[in-house]
């Protein structure tokens, strides 16, 4: 009987492989650390080595490296993620191609909501009063969501706190977004529509009746996540 892989031990397999087929190793490294949001300060303590060594490898001053360095490097970044409630861990195993999870990650501390509504060039269609800060947020795309997420995967996509926005692309008129989260016992601190076509009134209404700030932003995700990154 073949043994089961598990998902830590596919993801570390690919992010490893991707690295040794490299034809620049240390700007796949760079990549993978910074897509699991990992200083060079944090992984190098982790792995135990001097901060220059991963700097070295990164910018191809030091050679390529070695097969166990590369393991112990995946290794680390999956531990710090494993720290964090394993937000690109969740990424890369719910939904094959990304079409579930665009995009998850975590704040190191709280950021207002309205700092958040202004770096995404956000418009609040409701009247809540805004009252909670944010830890982080995970970007869905809305169709997929609904057909693919089951209500423990719905547990998944807040990562490692509550306290985040949950954005939904791919929205025509935001009403299926809404009534998934309002029939889900874990509430987001603010949902936020990327560029809907318009938004039901029905939505804005339960958002609302769940007490939940409603956002549209005509940015696009992958401006989002720039834009993400200044926080």
């Amino acid at each position: 009987m073949e043994k089961e892989i598990s998902n830590s031990d596919s993801i570390m397999f690919n992010i490893s492989g991707e690295i040794v087929m490299s034809s620049d190793p240390g700007k796949t490294i760079r990549k993978w650390r910074e897509e699991f949001n990992v200083t060079q300060k944090e992984l190098s303590e982790k792995m135990n080595v001097n901060t220059s060594v991963i700097s070295d490898y990164e910018t191809g001053r030091r050679k390529s490296p070695g097969s166990n360095f590369i393991k112990g490097l995946v290794k680390a970044l999956l531990e710090i993620d494993e720290e964090r409630g394993s937000p690109v861990k969740l990424k890369y195993s719910l939904g094959t191609e990304k079409d579930v999870i665009v995009d998850i990650k975590e704040f190191f501390y709280d950021v207002d909501i309205q700092k958040f509504t202004r770096l995404i060039k956000g418009v609040q269609v409701n009247k809540i009063e805004v009252k909670r800060s944010i830890r982080g947020y995970t970007i869905l795309d809305s169709l997929n969501a609904i057909l693919k997420l089951t209500s423990f995967d719905y547990f998944k996509v807040y990562g490692w706190t509550t306290e985040r926005a949950l954005f939904f692309t791919n929205v025509e008129f935001g009403r299926s977004p809404m009534i998934a989260v309002r029939v889900h016992p874990i509430k987001p601190a603010v949902v936020v529509y990327i560029q809907p076509k318009r938004v039901d009134p029905l939505a804005v209404k339960l958002a609302e009746i769940e007490g939940i700030p409603l956002i549209t932003t005509d940015l696009s995700p992958q401006e989002i996540k720039e834009k993400l990154r200044e926080i």
